[in-house]
């Protein structure tokens, strides 16, 4: 009967946080770092103190653990995905966000448990106990999960602390090192739109031309009409254009850019980081000591 009691508990309260943070996706253009996540849900939901208790074994706080926990449901189900620390909303979640909380729980689990049944091609063990710590591949998804997310958010608060220069000579410094050439980095002072110009060849011979926008604003959201004061300065005779933010873009400029007939390329913090990450050995020992980076490798999965 107690055990019954925590269980019933526990869904209600993983049904509210999961609710909330899906909600809180949709309201943001459908993705946001799962560390905001967590603190808009921290502003915007009353928790009790059970709720706010502290699991002795972890010191982990019961509502944000129960999150990360069921979180893992709903990406096996489709409602979210999640990118290097970046929480998305899916199209199937958005259509689960017109159940009841509870509902789109029940649903998640589900299919989860389809997923955990054909993994092991044998019969599922499930623990629905208060504390959620029998399920081995959960956890060990969920601590890597947070991990990633906490090497994200180191990255962007060193970003951060850099000034928009700095910003744009890493944009830079990461063409270079994908094989492009950079004749052209704005100096202080008026760019005319264009931050960076880099070309495939050392003369500029062949084509495109490529036109940088560098916006160095962590915390905000590109606009579309930043994305067509891009368009205006492109050229009709194969320029493409790339814009770079060290935030994110706003649904209506990923149309804008998507749409349009001149090629433009967004390239929001988490696909910087993504590309950093992956030309890093083709940078020259002083490119990559303006973001330095330590690999730290785990035993994987093939899931």
């Amino acid at each position: 009967m107690i055990k019954n009691r925590k269980q019933s508990r526990s869904r209600e309260l993983a049904s509210k946080v999961i609710y909330e943070a899906l909600t809180i996706l949709k309201k943001n253009d459908g993705e946001l770092p799962g560390r905001e996540v967590v603190q808009l849900i921290q502003k915007r939901v009353h928790f009790n103190e059970w709720e706010n208790q502290r699991y002795e074994k972890t010191n982990n706080i019961r509502w944000q653990s129960i999150l990360h926990f069921f979180t893992i449901d709903c990406v096996k189900a489709g409602f979210m995905k999640k990118e290097k620390g970046l929480w998305i909303l899916t199209t199937e979640g958005e259509k689960a966000l017109k159940k009841s909380p509870a509902d789109l729980l029940d649903e998640a689990t589900a299919k989860y448990r389809e997923w955990e049944a054909k993994r092991n091609q044998n019969e599922i063990k499930v623990n629905n106990d208060d504390d959620c710590v029998d399920d081995d591949h959960r956890m060990q998804k969920i601590n890597l999960d947070q991990l990633q997310g906490q090497a994200i958010e180191g990255l962007k608060d060193f970003v951060c602390s850099m000034n928009p220069y700095e910003f744009q000579d890493l944009v830079a410094a990461l063409l270079r090192g994908m094989g492009y050439y950079t004749p052209f980095v704005s100096p202080k002072g008026k760019d005319g739109g264009i931050d960076v110009i880099a070309y495939q060849d050392p003369l500029g011979v062949k084509p495109p031309r490529i036109k940088v926008q560098v916006k160095h604003k962590p915390e905000a959201s590109i606009s579309v009409a930043e994305i067509r004061s891009l368009l205006g300065v492109l050229s009709k005779d194969g320029d493409v254009g790339l814009f770079v933010t060290s935030g994110r873009f706003s649904s209506a400029a990923k149309t804008e850019a998507r749409t349009s007939h001149t090629h433009i390329e967004l390239i929001d913090f988490a696909s910087f980081i993504n590309l950093w990450q992956n030309y890093y050995h083709k940078l020259t020992d002083e490119e990559k000591n303006m973001l330095p980076l330590q690999p730290i490798y785990f035993l994987g999965s093939n899931d």
